[in-house]
């Protein structure tokens, strides 16, 4: 095994003990074993999938859009020493029949998601296996390079899954104003074109002004309703709209302002989606379909975005903590005025 210098016998870490309280404790820092690399993580985003383990607590160290550098590197890896990069969430196999034809995010043999199964990188130290590594261009600030992950690539997904459906996009809706429904905003126009109409509902005010800062024609819902706003900018309907939000009444009204061959994809997980089949899918010819984070390859495609788009992104990290105040960071962020909330170490 290979490791810098320096590297501590124990790390600090923070313990979700559970009814949004956060402690401290102490862990030993791991050991990369076979085809393992030890990352000393610089930065891990806020997620709403953390809600559960803020509220109800969590045996592993939780942390699930890290970005750090290798500090050490097991038998039979090939990542040199100092590389910087961003961790995928999922332990893919590689070889199983959904990774061998690229759908790494469905994995029939996944082996961990770090930040949940396995620590994740809420810790200064955290072991993966080699191959859900990432390594990023130098230039791409580490606290930025966090964007690849949950933002661009999940929100780039959503729009991918929508295009294999409906190929003439013109309009599109997105369900939630939050960082993955700004995500998918930024992902659509990066994608589809910066002149690409973007509607985003709402009801929180802060990231509804900073949607409408990144271009697009925001819906605040406590005033006004999804179908009025179509409308009094000329359109009779949407061609894809994507619920970020999880919520039951996003999704209906996203699937309602649906225009004829419109596709409602669900990426926010949570409640249910109740359906007419007759009118709402057969008649209409609408598509339903899911969106669960991104595959690896789609890193690389959104590196080279990420690179050329990265003061346009950055709008979407609106706060960022030291570790110390990571309590502090997630009771801001569940209150909902933020965009994207990082802790940086």
């Amino acid at each position: 095994m290979s490791r810098i210098d320096n590297i501590p016998q124990t790390m600090p870490i923070p313990l979700f003990v559970g009814q949004g309280k956060i402690e401290y404790g102490e862990k030993p820092v791991p050991v990369p074993g076979k085809g393992q690399l030890l990352i000393q993580v610089k930065a891990n985003a806020l997620c709403g999938s953390d809600r559960g383990q803020f509220y109800d607590g969590s045996k592993t160290t939780p942390g699930h859009e890290a970005a750090g550098i290798v500090a050490g590197a097991g038998e039979g890896t090939v990542t040199a020493i100092g590389t910087p990069g961003v961790v995928f969430l999922m332990d893919f196999c590689g070889e199983c029949r959904n990774c061998s034809q690229g759908f790494t995010n469905q994995c029939l043999n996944k082996r961990a998601d770090y930040g949940f199964s396995n620590d994740g990188g809420y810790g200064p130290y955290m072991v993966i296996n080699e191959n859900v590594f990432f390594p990023i261009d130098p230039s791409i600030p580490l606290t930025d390079a966090t964007m690849l992950l949950d933002i661009m690539g999940t929100g780039g997904h959503a729009i991918k899954r929508a295009q294999l459906v409906h190929k003439d996009i013109q309009s599109v809706l997105v369900a939630g104003a939050g960082p993955i429904g700004l995500g998918v905003l930024a992902m659509a126009k990066l994608l589809l074109g910066h002149e690409m109409p973007v509607f985003i509902m709402d009801f929180v005010q802060y990231r509804l002004d900073l949607a409408k800062q990144m271009g697009a024609i925001p819906v605040n819902l406590a005033n006004q309703t999804v179908t009025e706003a179509i409308q009094s900018a000329g359109y009779d309907g949407i061609d894809i709209a994507i619920d970020t939000s999880g919520k039951t009444s996003g999704r209906q009204t996203a699937l309602d302002a649906l225009h004829q061959r419109g596709v409602l994809v669900c990426v926010g997980h949570g409640q249910e989606l109740n359906l007419n089949v007759s009118s709402d899918l057969i008649a209409t010819e609408r598509a339903v379909l899911g969106s669960e984070y991104f595959q690896y390859h789609e890193l690389a495609e959104n590196h080279s975005l990420i690179l050329q788009n990265l003061p346009y992104l950055q709008q979407i990290i609106t706060h960022r903590y030291g570790i110390e105040r990571i309590q502090e960071a997630y009771e801001l962020f569940f209150q909902g005025d933020t965009g994207k909330v990082l802790i940086e170490q």
